[in-house]
């Protein structure tokens, strides 16, 4: 059985930090690009990170740069996301995915990827 099982959300408030897990299974998770897709609420998903299969190659949306990283441990079949200096913005469910030649347009599209978690809450308040 294939699964996706985010972990590390939580109450932080404004210029926190927090780091999420991303654990794979039931796949070879070293052969897939993986995501971070968040969604805040009453919003629409919208694609934060990305990075390659083996790891040395990252990409994230503008409104986290600086402020995210995005890495694997292949030998381990987990994702994680570090966020410092988090912004109320930034509260939402966080989703990790897995998927190659995911269309540029459709990073937010959940239908464009093989597997999908079933996400993590992250609230940033006072």
């Amino acid at each position: 059985e294939v699964q996706l099982v985010e972990s590390g959300g939580g109450l932080v408030q404004p210029g926190g930090s927090l780091r999420l897990s991303c654990a794979a299974s039931g796949f070879t998770f070293s052969s897939y690009a993986m995501s971070w897709v968040r969604q805040a609420p009453g919003k629409g998903l919208e694609w934060v990170s990305a990075i390659n299969s083996g790891g040395n190659n990252t990409t994230y949306v503008d409104s986290v740069k600086g402020r995210f990283t995005i890495s694997r441990d292949n030998a381990k079949n987990t994702m994680y996301l570090q966020m410092n200096s988090l912004k109320p913005e930034d509260t939402g469910v966080y989703y990790c995915a897995a998927g190659n030649a995911v269309p540029e347009i459709q990073k937010d599209v959940p239908a464009r990827y093989d597997y999908w978690g079933q996400g993590t809450q992250v609230t940033v308040s006072s």
